[in-house]
């Protein structure tokens, strides 16, 4: 009983320490101190590589694509050919914030995977959380598509058409339209944010529990399939919202 109650505990210690936002450092700014966590550090890390991959992959481009330079541009070109499909002739100004997202997202899901995995004994050194498990990040990204939407509602219809679509399709409609500026975003971020979590803490348990053969199979589910899916549904309902606010 006591073996059980023991393992019980340090399974829930562990569930607790990876929740944790640890702060690895503070940057002194004169007075002010900056504490910088992991998921700060994490993301940089995922900017970074996404920079230089960037670089690495257009350095040498051609006429006639091979090598990387084929996977590179039918990526673009897929997503492009989405954006152009869904908002329609004004896809180019949207095209480069939607696809740095998609990408971001993308990695940002799948980082964990990288990650070393304890069991028999091993303790890592250190683990790499996904940023998106953070609210903080999630909501910051939402916040920013639906103030995407608002500038391009109103630089496209105008200050007045802008205003005057509250009232569409009547009148009556005006308190649902001005609440779905809060719902849209506050849907963007709880819906990743809860299911990258969900997908984490589920990792979480099963490689504490089952550190052997159960994690690699549960993991393309938990953080291949659902990252991506999360990814695609963050973006697909960010587009709408954009093309709704610029049709």
């Amino acid at each position: 009983m006591n073996d059980g109650t023991t393992q019980a505990l340090t399974l829930s210690e562990r569930i607790k320490e990876a929740l944790d936002f640890k702060v690895l450092f503070t940057l002194h700014l004169g007075n002010l101190a900056i504490p910088i966590d992991e998921t700060v550090v994490v993301t940089w890390g995922i900017m970074a590589v996404l920079i230089v991959g960037s670089l690495l992959l257009t350095r040498r481009m051609t006429e006639i694509p091979k090598g990387p330079q084929v996977l590179v541009e039918t990526l673009v070109g897929g997503l492009n050919d989405f954006f152009r499909e869904q908002i329609g002739h004004h896809w180019k100004v949207f095209a480069p914030w939607l696809g740095t997202v998609a990408l971001y997202l993308g990695f940002a899901n799948l980082i964990a995977m990288v990650s070393p995995v304890p069991g028999f004994g091993f303790e890592p050194p250190f683990t790499i959380k996904p940023p998106t498990r953070d609210i903080n990040v999630t909501a910051a990204l939402a916040v920013s598509t639906i103030l995407i939407v608002v500038v391009s509602a109103v630089s496209y219809k105008g200050m007045g058409g802008w205003l005057r679509s509250f009232l569409r399709p009547v009148p009556f409609m005006l308190p649902f339209n001005v609440l779905e500026y809060a719902i849209k975003p506050l849907s963007l971020c709880l819906r990743l944010f809860g299911n990258v979590l969900g997908a984490f803490i589920i990792m979480e348990i099963l490689e504490n529990l089952v550190p052997l053969f159960v994690p690699p199979v549960a993991s393309l589910y938990f953080d291949i399939f659902d990252g991506l899916i999360q990814a695609v549904v963050f973006v697909y309902l960010s587009t709408l919202y954009i093309t709704e606010a610029v049709e």
